[in-house]
């Protein structure tokens, strides 16, 4: 049997087949689709198609039947071609898990099929302006009405609305019990009475769009409720750690690409009679990124790994590890890429300079780099909570 951290033939192959298809599209037709604001509907369908994007979801509802270890390799492959898909992380992953653990048989059979097949995207949203990092501060909530919900609040940086067919809403609802709100999940559709979205500006180059939404006494019937209302939060968890290490995924991606571009630009460019990637001054800065790339996805592997064997507190801590790691790998890989070609590492043709904010994202979502290293302090080294 392969080691853990050795791709399994399966694997290889998957890695393989995905990097050709992302290689007949390509940075150009990305950086096109993107810089005219168009979704990337011919890369998502042909994908789909061929079983890639619904790879971690159930067989019996027309998933691969595999895990998230395998939906990151689609998505650092397609990333590492040029061609970064945001909402593989949000609608499969997320959006996907959760409805496949947590989802009533109708929820399952309703969404499941049509995420794996493509023909359903699902956006996700549960950052408000006023609670920022901290998800105990989620002022939007859901009350019942009869044998409705009505749902009320704000969000921020909703990604994809606009491609999507329904959102995955986190909220508080009352316990009974107590009084105290707690963490529920509810599917929404985009077309619900009182939901309204609004593009928000951003100095992004990519085809998702990001939204602000307002839910203004927005009725849903009882079977939006996700699961069960009493596991709110372990429910949020088994979403936001996939999250984590999909998006490392999504910067391990870029990194590959930006230091390939560098790589093949140094071979190639030629000052004082040698290529300059021959000088130390060149090499040894991509050498030096080459290795963080890889050391971070060593830790995105152990992460997925973790949680498709059903270890959700490991996974947790390893999914902030491999999210951090990655984000710094792929900030520094993406910099040293863009020093390399100089003048050139600005201009459209080659593309890098649209990876500079892209990998920032990295940095500060889904959740920054300070509030991860909050939590390391706090559960891995067992420091006092400092917030």
């Amino acid at each position: 049997m392969p080691a853990p951290l050795i791709d399994t033939q399966e694997q290889h192959d998957l890695r393989a087949v995905v990097a050709a298809l992302a290689a007949r599209y390509g940075r150009d037709y990305f950086q096109r689709k993107a810089r005219a604001g168009q979704p990337v509907r011919e890369l998502w369908s042909e994908a789909a198609g061929a079983g890639y994007l619904g790879v971690n979801l159930p067989a019996e509802y027309g998933g691969g039947g595999a895990g998230i270890t395998e939906l990151a390799v689609v998505l650092e492959e397609l990333g590492a071609a040029g061609c970064p898909l945001l909402m593989l992380i949000v609608s499969p992953a997320i959006c996907g898990t959760v409805i496949a653990r947590f989802g009533t048989g109708a929820q399952k059979q309703r969404w499941l099929p049509a995420l794996a097949a493509g023909t359903a995207v699902m956006a996700f949203g549960i950052t408000e302006p006023d609670a920022g990092s901290n998800s105990h501060r989620i002022s939007t909530t859901a009350r019942r009405d009869g044998a409705d919900w009505l749902l009320s609040g704000r969000k921020v940086f909703v990604s994809g609305i606009d491609q999507a067919d329904a959102v995955l809403f986190v909220a508080r609802t009352e316990d009974a019990r107590t009084g105290r709100l707690r963490p529920a999940l509810f599917v929404v559709p985009r077309d619900t009475p009182g939901f309204e979205y609004r593009p928000i500006p951003m100095e992004l180059t990519a085809p998702e769009r990001q939204f602000q939404v307002f839910l203004d006494e927005v009725r849903l019937p009882a079977d939006a409720l996700v699961g069960d209302q009493e596991s709110g939060l372990l429910q949020l968890f088994a979403g936001l750690n996939p999250e984590r290490i999909m998006t490392a995924a999504f910067t391990l991606g870029i990194a590959r690409h930006a230091l390939a571009t560098a790589a093949s630009y140094a071979r190639t460019r030629t000052v004082w009679d040698r290529p300059i990637g021959a000088h130390q001054g060149i090499a040894h800065p991509l050498a030096q990124c080459a290795i963080e790339v890889e050391l971070a996805r060593l830790m995105t592997r152990k992460a997925a790994q973790l949680y498709d064997a059903g270890q959700d507190r490991a996974a947790g801590e390893a999914a902030n590890m491999a999210k951090y790691a990655a984000g710094e790998a792929a900030c520094r890989a993406v910099d040293q890429a863009v020093q390399t070609l100089g003048g050139n590492g600005l201009t459209q043709e080659y593309g890098l300079a649209a990876l500079i904010t892209a990998t920032r994202v990295g940095r500060v979502a889904p959740v920054s780099r300070e509030m991860i290293l909050n939590y390391v302090a706090q559960h891995t080294l067992g420091l006092p909570r400092s917030y």
